[in-house]
């Protein structure tokens, strides 16, 4: 019997991953494989963030973070609700609790109606924003009504469910290893060995710029891994958050500050921070690779960036290892919270893209090469608009096959 080529194997099975494959299943020859070296889906970036549907807030209108997570947001309700998955439209509260941050704020009002948000409304004082959190404290604020909260878990695993229904595969425990050409088919080693297909989709998140390099790609870029850890609230001090409240983001960083974030399966978490992790996948501080350590801090870009950003930095590890400091900067949001009132929670990583220059990678990058699509960077919203980036990709995919046929 001929070997099976596919038509498209995506490598990573993480939201985007899954949502390229769900795009593309019943429609190449050949069908789709997935192929995630975890035992299970959604183990790393996916599996591991505050479930939160963004609005499209904050991103530079006409970018591709900005078109994607507009539509994306009201594709991914769409789907949550054709497919029985919970989710909760409960909207964010973003708040200014100094002088210094009103102007940030009106910007950001200004940026989401360019973004198509409408019924933004901009608060003033604190009886305005204590009809929405009681307990907040701030000068102005702006409620985002299009802010939600849903398991990503469960909306990858009903992705998952689409994909085979359409008679495409998943393969856990697959671990991609090398690619090589015969002709117009990509021929891939991985640990259930050789795999054929026509094009190959690189969304492995926190591996994707090593992947690229093993497929003889020039990736222009490092992928640094960030580590955002939690902390959460005491069950019985829930009651001092509603729903979302945000700070004002600092617009030179990528990241939102911490905040807080009620769950879809229950429970407030705050935070995260970011610190720089010492392995591509160390969800706690002491988790250590040398090869991560030497390839992150040693890579010039790095250099630059922390030589940038080094109060930053700092503050950010301060917060890390110091819980007062950490509760320190959840109290300009509520300043009832007490060390008391919270425990640690869990941690997320970040893939972080970092070009030699040390320019944070902002927006959405796709590299392509002939019979191969490599996402290099898919940064936050990239769940909340898993669909729409997923047919993005696809398109490409398909774009390559017709060249082929």
């Amino acid at each position: 019997m001929a070997e099976q080529t596919y038509g498209a194997a995506v490598i990573g099975g993480g939201i985007v991953g899954a949502a390229t494959a769900m795009a593309l299943s019943g429609k190449v020859r050949g069908g789709v494989v997935v192929l995630e070296k975890e035992d299970r889906l959604a183990a790393h970036q996916t599996g591991n963030n505050s479930g939160v549907i963004h609005s499209g807030l904050y991103y530079r209108p006409g970018s591709l973070k900005a078109q994607n997570c507009t539509q994306g947001r009201e594709a991914l309700y769409r789907f949550c609700m054709e497919n029985g998955i919970p989710h909760k439209r409960c909207g964010k509260l973003v708040v200014a609790t100094r002088e210094a941050e009103l102007p940030a704020l009106e910007r950001l009002a200004e940026r989401g109606e360019a973004n198509g948000l409408t019924d933004l409304r901009r608060l003033r004082g604190l009886d305005e924003l204590r009809a929405y959190e009681p307990h907040v404290y701030g000068l102005a604020g702006l409620w985002v009504p299009q802010t939600g909260i849903v398991d990503y878990h469960a909306v990858t695993a009903a992705f998952a469910k689409c994909i085979r229904e359409r008679d495409g595969e998943i393969l856990t425990g697959t671990r991609f290893i090398s690619r090589n050409a015969d002709g117009d088919t990509q021929v891939l080693e991985t640990t259930s060995g050789t795999i054929r297909c026509r094009t190959l989709v690189n969304c492995a998140g926190l591996q994707s710029d090593r992947v690229a390099r093993a497929c003889g790609v020039n990736p222009g870029l490092k992928i640094i891994p960030f580590r955002g850890e939690y902390y959460v609230l005491r069950p019985e001090r829930e009651s001092l958050v509603n729903g979302l409240i945000y700070p004002v983001p600092d617009p030179n960083f990528p990241f939102l500050g911490v905040h807080f974030t009620r769950m879809i399966n229950g429970g407030v978490e705050a935070g995260p921070n970011a610190v720089p992790a010492f392995r591509r996948e160390g969800y706690r501080k002491l988790d250590i690779s040398l090869r991560d350590m030497a390839e992150t801090f040693l890579y010039p870009g790095f250099v630059r960036m922390g030589l940038r950003h080094l109060g930053m930095g700092v503050g950010e590890m301060w917060r890390s290892w110091v819980k007062p400091a950490f509760v320190a900067s959840l109290r300009r949001l509520i300043p009832e919270i007490a060390g008391s009132d919270v425990k640690r929670g869990g941690a997320g990583v970040r893939a972080q893209a970092l070009e030699a220059d040390g320019t944070l990678v902002d927006d959405f990058r796709i590299v392509e090469a002939p019979g191969m699509v490599h996402v290099l960077n898919a940064p936050s919203p990239a769940a909340t608009a898993a669909i729409t980036i997923g047919e993005t990709i696809a398109a490409r995919v398909m774009d390559q096959l017709k060249l082929k046929s």
